[in-house]
């Protein structure tokens, strides 16, 4: 188990100012996406094989891109498709990216309330409890919540987070084509992200690192510019996370405006752009996530040295 100590948002803005760049990997592992020799090797007669093969890749992308990047981020969907032995390569796999010193955020999107939320929030982070022995479940350094439920809702998240010296990222303005239909509806004379995004503000500075940011971050897409720099404006001590680069269409150009004037205070999430950046019968598929992530590193530090 982690026994990290110090302010989530201090090690995080440590790890990427030592990387030299904001760029985080998405590891969503898809069977028709695996490398040919993965799925020879392994078959996919069962869930078992396939989790074993998802663990292989992802290991192996983890190997290529520690050195490139400061943080990753395994998208649970994926794994837990594969079942029990998924969510066994899951705690493999964020075991093993700690292990390189990679900053790992579980995104999950997790929301409820009461002991249920305390139980998603103890898997986590700290670990679970049992006859006064705390077991590690996913010891991850943060994870993605869904604030829909309110601050009742969030509030074990967050307490569970503290405990640990952990952080999570709210879904703020995401990116995919129907964010819109509940996100930007009018309340109160303004969009309701916005009310939102005013709530997270709030929770991160209840908690601020030495960096100047808060352990409560935003989720804000990529594909959505104008409202980036708005919420940037709105949001100054809060890391962003920011899905949607890449593969969903996001340019390095359009996110200029999430970055304070030093460069600093998003991290940028490339998924398939990097992890799938290969024809599935490439016998050289490393080369091609290197260089695919080389390309995004490269892009994104033209942003920041001008942000």
């Amino acid at each position: 188990m982690s026994t990290a100590t110090a302010h989530f948002a201090d090690r995080l803005t440590a790890a990427v100012r030592a990387r030299g760049n904001p760029l985080g990997v998405g590891v969503d592992p898809r069977w028709e996406q695996l490398p040919r020799e993965l799925r020879d090797r392994h078959g996919g007669r069962s869930l078992v094989e396939a989790a074993a093969a998802f663990e292989e890749l992802c290991t192996r992308v983890l190997d290529v891109v520690a050195p490139l990047v400061a943080v990753v981020k395994p998208q649970s969907a994926f794994f837990e498709a594969c079942g029990p032995a998924g969510l066994a390569c899951l705690q493999n796999v964020l075991h093993y990216a700690r292990r390189l010193g990679l900053v790992t955020i579980l995104d999950s999107k997790r929301n409820d309330i009461a002991s249920t939320a305390e139980a998603y929030a103890d898997a986590a982070f700290a670990g679970t409890a049992i006859d006064g022995a705390t077991h590690p479940v996913w010891d991850a350094d943060a994870m993605t919540v869904n604030p829909y439920l309110g601050r009742d809702a969030l509030e074990p998240f967050l307490r569970s987070a503290r405990r640990s010296a952990r952080g999570v990222f709210v879904l703020v303005r995401t990116s995919n084509a129907g964010a819109g239909m509940f996100q930007d509806l009018p309340c109160a004379g303004k969009p309701l992200y916005q009310h939102v995004a005013e709530a997270v503000g709030a929770w991160s500075r209840e908690n601020l690192g030495r960096c100047g940011y808060g352990d409560v971050g935003a989720v804000v897409g990529a594909t959505h510019p104008a409202e980036l720099k708005q919420l940037r404006q709105l949001l100054p001590d809060v890391i962003f996370l920011i899905p949607g680069f890449g593969a969903q269409g996001g340019k390095a150009a359009d996110l200029a405006g999430a970055f304070r004037a030093e460069g600093q205070g998003a991290v940028v999430n490339s998924s398939r752009g990097i992890t799938a950046a290969f024809d599935p019968d490439d016998q050289s598929w490393e080369s091609a996530v290197e260089k695919a992530a080389r390309e995004a590193v490269a892009a994104l530090k033209a942003v920041t040295s001008r942000a």
